[in-house]
């Protein structure tokens, strides 16, 4: 649903216009179900490509999630993972039109729900923001993986990751390291195809009750989930190729880093 003017333009005063840099040229790949593994993925330049989040699911201790979905059983467990799914991607398509300056509105019970969580990462999350290169941007490591990362961007002079989280409740660090490795996967994708330096990540997250939080990684943090997030590539390759096929990937980290 579109806004009118006079919401649109109420809308873009929460913050400030943020200028679009052409710095880098990004491809669309195309998301998919893969038939054979039920699994999602990207195509790209005539390849198949694992999603990172599909890389991480397979590969995640779900003990937690097992133990959850026993507590509040498996009806509520799924209500409230769909709900959750379903503000969240609400709360990505306002920030995603608010960045591109088109303007956008869900007159939803979700949507009134998403739409002050958006307001809040945009009033407080992207104030630093300097310049974008990209939005909703597909990124993928050639014949390795692929992903869709919510913004690269300057911010605070920096070449950023930036991913946009929505949360039941408040976070802490030790809950969301595959939020981390997300962005390590990207950083390394970008560099790799683009030529780039991505000097940090950020991950923005606000709950129902607009409770804001960041969470930034940069330098040897950084370099440590980006050797993470491989180990967990190599464990994905284990669980869907035979040694022969696995052979012909051979990870080697160092490629990953320029032997730094």
């Amino acid at each position: 649903m579109t806004m009118s003017e006079k919401d649109l333009e109420e809308y873009h005063n929460i913050g400030k216009p943020i200028p679009k840099s052409e710095k880098y040229n990004y491809i669309n790949g195309k998301q998919i179900t893969d038939h054979e593994s039920g699994t999602r993925v990207y195509e790209i330049n005539n390849y198949r490509l694992p999603s990172v989040t599909t890389i991480l699911g397979a590969t995640k201790n779900q003990q937690f999630i097992k133990e959850w979905k026993a507590k509040v059983g498996e009806a509520e467990a799924d209500r409230i993972k769909n709900h959750s799914s379903s503000r969240g991607t609400s709360m990505h398509k306002f920030l995603e039109h608010y960045i591109l300056g088109t303007g956008y509105d869900d007159l939803t019970k979700i949507g009134q729900e998403a739409s002050p969580m958006a307001k809040k990462i945009i009033e407080i999350g992207l104030a630093p923001v300097e310049e974008w290169y990209g939005s909703e941007v597909t990124l993928h490591y050639p014949g390795l993986y692929a992903g869709s990362t919510d913004l690269v961007c300057l911010h605070n002079g920096m070449e950023t990751i930036v991913d946009f989280k929505q949360a039941n409740r408040p976070k802490k660090k030790e809950w969301i390291e595959d939020y981390y490795l997300q962005i390590a996967a990207y950083a390394m994708a970008h560099d790799y195809v683009h030529k780039s330096n991505i000097e940090q990540g950020v991950i923005m997250v606000c709950t129902p009750d607009l409770y804001y939080q960041e969470f930034k990684v940069e330098g040897p943090e950084l370099r440590r989930y980006k050797h993470k997030f491989l180990k967990r590539l190599d464990m994905y390759h284990d669980l869907i190729f035979d040694e022969k096929e696995k052979a012909k990937v051979n990870i080697n980290p160092e490629d990953f880093f320029n032997g730094a």
